[in-house]
């Protein structure tokens, strides 16, 4: 089976429903920033249409309700066709995910692999790896994690929900307040205080964990934002509808004398956003946003709304998850 197909899921099994959402009010803010990463510019004004949007990720009760309706299976827990994957080794087409290892000391921050592995068994039920349990690590409360985009997009089908545009996801991330570094201000830690899921110390060995948190923690463990949404900054990267583009499009005037903001903006095209390092694995990158609890000051300065990555499809790992909206329009 091919690991890049969605599953469809029973139109009966649908639960649409609008609790635990928080309503997003239309308006305009200034998306991106000049400040950070290139990839996160140009700044430009943007205006968004009115959307619910979840209150918290999805956790793994929720996930949990929505395999036990639908029989789902994710992309972890298929074992990868070599078809999509030239130069695979035989022994690789096995069900499995990346989970994150902390290494032991210092290493080069340019070769993820020191702290990457590909688990057999690794999936939802068993984030890092065959041997851990939700149970037993007591992560019911927790992001689900190990999810691809088409097991989040299955998700969002069956709830009769959608994923958010990355536009969506940002002006909600911002709570309301336009232009500023981070969701809460301009410091990261105002007077110390740690208003999110991420790495303190050196990455990827010393984890400080001043915040509490080794891994990923509860949803509501952190400040709600100006929206009151929750773990939009850190704990998990987050899944959104777009495709991935190097830099944001600036805005086009219709005439010279027309407004410049952008209305709704979408990313670009399936074959824009593929890999250029990986020119023989022709699968498309979608845009993650939020950071998650493996940014650090020394490595992923990505605990921020305006940062974004590119991420392929298929990829499950123990750090991404995601929310779902729904539009009003």
């Amino acid at each position: 089976m091919n690991r890049l197909m969605v599953k469809h899921v029973r139109d009966t099994d649908n639960p649409t429903s609008h609790d635990g959402m928080v309503r997003i009010p239309g308006g305009s803010f200034a998306m991106g920033s000049d400040r950070f990463y290139p990839e996160e510019g140009p700044v430009r004004q943007v205006r968004i249409d009115g959307f619910l949007i979840d209150e918290t990720p999805v956790t793994n009760r929720q996930f949990a309700a929505f395999v036990a309706a639908t029989g789902y299976v994710t992309v972890a827990e298929q074992a990868p066709d070599p078809a999509d994957y030239p130069g695979m080794l035989p022994d690789m087409a096995r069900a499995g995910s990346l989970v994150f290892h902390k290494t032991p000391t210092p290493v080069d921050t340019r070769d993820p692999s020191q702290w990457w592995s590909f688990v057999f068994g690794a999936c939802w039920r068993h984030p890092l790896g065959p041997d851990s349990d939700l149970d037993a690590l007591d992560l019911w409360e927790h992001p689900v994690v190990q999810v691809s985009h088409a097991d989040a997009q299955a998700y969002a089908d069956w709830a009769g929900k959608a994923l958010p545009t990355e536009a969506e996801w940002e002006y909600a991330a911002r709570g309301g307040a336009d232009g500023l570094d981070y969701a809460w201000g301009e410091e990261l830690a105002p007077q110390g205080a740690m208003l999110a899921n991420y790495w303190q110390g050196l990455f990827p060995f010393a984890n400080q964990c001043l915040d509490g948190w080794e891994r990923t923690s509860p949803v509501r463990a952190f400040p709600a934002n100006g929206h009151g949404l929750y773990d939009m900054i850190g704990n998990t990267w987050e899944w959104t509808a777009d495709w991935w583009t190097d830099r944001h499009r600036p805005a086009r005037k219709a005439k010279p004398t027309a407004c410049c903001t952008i209305d709704n903006p979408r990313g670009g095209n399936v074959r824009g956003s593929l890999d250029p390092a990986q020119p023989d694995i022709p699968i498309g990158r979608k845009v993650l946003k939020g950071g998650s609890h493996l940014c650090a000051e020394n490595y992923c300065q990505r605990y921020r709304p305006a940062a974004r990555h590119p991420e392929m499809i298929d990829s499950a790992t123990s750090h991404i998850g995601f929310r779902c909206v729904v539009r009003e329009t």
